[in-house]
């Protein structure tokens, strides 16, 4: 519990200290639902014939991604939700198959209701995780073929977190939201878990740490503890904005200490009307699933329709 507060601190301490200023106040805010959402296209293509003495391998990859915002205000209770979707494949000419480059659908809820007049509100909260489609270990028969074998699929893993708590909101660009009593379910298909009834398999897959955590012939994984989310949103400069997504989980009931981390910083600098130039970094650490951080970066410039 010390280590995620003090990840808490270091992480949000600096976003809160620059969108101090950027998080204007509002004027009395307004009754009823505020949207707004993009959706970016991000494409890049390369190609070489057979004499091309200059080396290169014909390629594309093609980068989806989707943000949607849609909060709810009435008196002092506050309903903020956020719909997050990238989906990214490639494909070079001596690959057999096609790779996924980025895959993610999460649903992020908030409810919130005022404590007087302050910026603190009584909270419940909702997540949910997943992919689109799956994943596959990549490698090579005898012969040299390429192969492929399927280790994720939609709804494995699913992560699905809900709990109360309290919510500091400044404004809908800079919030923290800390939940002590959070529900955590984690699910998965049973293909990846079925290793029979031999208890030496059962044994050594358990060993293993199973599949995300759960045990051998299960289909989810119950957890409970303690989890923080906060979100910040900055302009940098006139067209160029920043933005912060961390999310901590704490398991009281198996090695608390073991703090599960996901920082995502997206940054959009914009062209014109249509066309921006977007950088995604994201690190996540979750032992359940490897003993070591997970790092995606993606930056493309592509074209973006205001939704």
């Amino acid at each position: 519990m010390k280590k995620l507060l003090l990840l808490s601190i270091l992480f949000i301490f600096p976003l809160a200290l620059v969108a101090q200023d950027a998080a204007t106040e509002e004027e009395g805010p307004k009754d009823g639902w505020t949207k707004a959402g993009n959706i970016s296209l991000l494409f890049s293509q390369a190609a070489f014939n057979a004499e091309w003495t200059g080396g290169g391998t014909s390629n594309y990859a093609l980068n989806a991604t989707l943000g949607y915002d849609f909060n709810y205000r009435k008196g002092k209770v506050t309903w903020d939700n956020r719909i997050m979707a990238d989906y990214g494949i490639t494909k070079t000419r001596d690959q057999e198959f096609t790779r996924k480059t980025n895959d993610r659908l999460e649903l992020n809820s908030i409810l919130g209701r005022q404590i007087k007049e302050s910026l603190w509100y009584y909270s419940f909260f909702l997540n949910f995780r997943t992919q689109f489609t799956s994943g596959y270990n990549f490698g090579t028969d005898d012969q040299g073929n390429e192969t492929r074998t399927e280790f994720t699929k939609f709804l494995s893993p699913g992560y699905l977190q809900a709990g109360p708590g309290f919510l500091w909101k400044k404004s809908d660009n800079l919030k923290v939201n800390i939940a002590p009593a959070t529900a955590r379910l984690i699910f998965v298909s049973s293909d990846f878990t079925n290793v029979g009834n031999d208890q030496a398999a059962i044994d050594a897959f358990n060993a293993a740490g199973g599949y995300f955590g759960v045990e051998a012939n299960e289909s989810s994984r119950f957890e409970f503890g303690a989890s923080l989310g906060a979100y910040a949103k900055i302009d940098l400069m006139e067209n160029i904005s920043m933005e912060n997504i961390l999310n901590l989980y704490s398991n009281y009931l198996e090695d608390p200490q073991n703090v599960d981390l996901d920082y995502t910083m997206n940054l959009v600098m914009k062209v014109n009307k249509w066309i921006t130039a977007n950088a995604t970094f994201q690190a996540i650490y979750d032992d359940n699933a490897v003993e070591a951080f997970q790092i995606r970066e993606a930056l493309g410039i592509g074209v973006t329709f205001g939704i």
